[in-house]
Order: C-alpha cells, then sequence, then structure tokens
C-alpha cells in the first residue's frame, strides 16, 4: 500500500478523492487529511474528546423522542386534549394550544434529529471506508465517495452499477447450470 505523508491521503497509490485510478483528476477536487490520522488520534494521550452541548443535547433528545414511553406520553397529550375540548367549547384558544404545540415541537425536533442522523450518517460512511481501504482488492476511491460533487458521484454510481452487472451475469450463468442439474 502506498501512503503520503502529506497532503491528499493515497491509497493503493491512487489519491482517495478528486482523481481516479490513473491519477486524472475528476470534476470537483476533494483534498482530505494526510495518511496516519487514526493512528494520531489513538496516540495523542488525550482520549476520546467529549462531544459538544448540542450534540449530546441532540442525540439524547433524539433517543428520548424514539422511546415507548415518549409516545404513550404524547398520546395521552392528545386526548387530555381532544377531552377537554368542550369543557373548553372548542374555542380558538383551545385549537391554537395543540397547534401551536405541536407546530413548535416538530420544528424544533425537525433540526434536533437532523443533527443525530448527520452525525450517525457521517460515522457509519467512516466505518464504511475504513473497510474498504482495509480490504485488498477494493476499489479504494469508493471509500470517499461521499466527498465527490454529484457529477462524479453519479458517474461513479454508474460505473459501480455497471460493474456489478457485468458480476452478475456469470453468477447468474452458474446458478442457472446448477438449477438444472
Amino acid at each position: 500500500m502506498t501512503t503520503a505523508t502529506a497532503g491528499p491521503r493515497r491509497v493503493h497509490g491512487a489519491a482517495r478523492a478528486g482523481h481516479d485510478p490513473s491519477g486524472r483528476t475528476l470534476g470537483c477536487k476533494t483534498e482530505l487529511p494526510a495518511a496516519g490520522f487514526s493512528d494520531e488520534l489513538e496516540s495523542n494521550g488525550q482520549g476520546r474528546k467529549k462531544a459538544g452541548w448540542f450534540t449530546a443535547f441532540a442525540q439524547y433528545t433524539s433517543q428520548l423522542s424514539g422511546r415507548p414511553a415518549t409516545f404513550i406520553l404524547a398520546l395521552a397529550l392528545i386526548i387530555v386534549w381532544g377531552v377537554t375540548g368542550p369543557i373548553f367549547g372548542y374555542s380558538d384558544t383551545w385549537q391554537l394550544l395543540i397547534n401551536t404545540g405541536t407546530t413548535i415541537v416538530t420544528f424544533l425536533m425537525v433540526f434536533l434529529i437532523q443533527h443525530t442522523q448527520n452525525r450517525d450518517t457521517l460515522a457509519l460512511q467512516v466505518k464504511l471506508d475504513e473497510l474498504i481501504i482495509a480490504m485488498e482488492g477494493a476499489r479504494n476511491k469508493v471509500a470517499a465517495a461521499e466527498d465527490l460533487c454529484d457529477a462524479d458521484l453519479k458517474a461513479l454510481h454508474e460505473a459501480v452499477r455497471q460493474h456489478a452487472d457485468e458480476t452478475l451475469d456469470p453468477l447468474e450463468q452458474h446458478h442457472g447450470d446448477r438449477d438444472r442439474r
């Protein structure tokens, strides 16, 4: 494996993003950190850094909102609101209360859940990248696909799809031969 110590990360002789294996620059140029970044994180003696307050709050809120008890609480709140309708004569204020409350909660939850989802997606992407890079024979430019511009990502998707189709044809023929036996 060829690895650079500075500049864009190189894996198996090809730049990880912004170039194809022949070294030709693709449509968008994305520079990634130098190789050895994981060793640096593991050996800096500081351990893991704590998540920021917003990240911790967003993760906690996202986990809390997905629990059955939270759903039951929300359902109970709606039932209480519905039962109190006749007491308040189904007034505009009574209706405004639930409309405003649900709008505010929905508005805030969109941002909290999106932040948590973005973080989880990035962590998953890093893990997948590490697996792709570690596999012998894998096309490592796929590991940084999320960093490509839309045109390059679409071209890479088509190339991978075509490769999958080419790989699938012999497999289907093999399975067809096996089924005839």
